[in-house]
């Protein structure tokens, strides 16, 4: 038997087009990738979790040479808001960023150890955790859920 699987997902023409919060939690995540340590790969990325209240936390990938030691941008963010806020389960949306080498803005998605540690906050929570993914044409694409990215997931439900 045959199956499919189908995310659902939106597309914004420009950072721009997105609603004002969305966009200023872009441009968040867009300064966060300038915290960036990458020696290694010269690959920056910057991510920004926003808190129901509008907090935000920023977060930039750090690498190591005792590969894997180091840790993405936006398991940086989630962890960071996690030890800062431990009584608060309230993440909203999460944008993410990645910059060349050269400097250029470039698409950036969760890896899948993130989207599993992501997953996880979101099931704690009990309800969604949206991300805004740049693209490398400057559009960005938004996910209703971490859950969306990680269909036969595990964790806590």
């Amino acid at each position: 038997m045959n199956k499919s699987i189908t995310i659902d997902y939106q597309e914004y023409a420009s950072v721009d087009a997105l609603p004002v919060a969305d966009r200023g939690l872009m441009l968040r995540a867009i300064e966060a990738a300038e915290g960036a340590y990458a020696p290694y790969s010269h690959f920056r990325v910057g991510a920004a979790l926003r808190l129901a209240d509008g907090t935000v936390v920023p977060g930039a990938n750090q690498e190591n040479a005792a590969y894997p030691s180091g840790l993405c941008a936006e398991r940086t963010a989630i962890f960071a808001a996690a030890a800062r806020y431990p009584d608060r389960r309230d993440y909203d949306c999460l944008a993410i960023v990645g910059r060349t080498p050269a400097g250029t803005l470039c698409e950036a998605s969760p890896c899948g150890a993130c989207r599993q540690a992501l997953l996880e906050y979101e099931q704690a929570q009990g309800h969604p955790l949206r991300l805004l993914c740049y693209l490398g044409d400057g559009a960005v694409r938004a996910f209703p859920s971490v859950a969306s990215l990680l269909p036969f997931s595990f964790g806590l439900a």
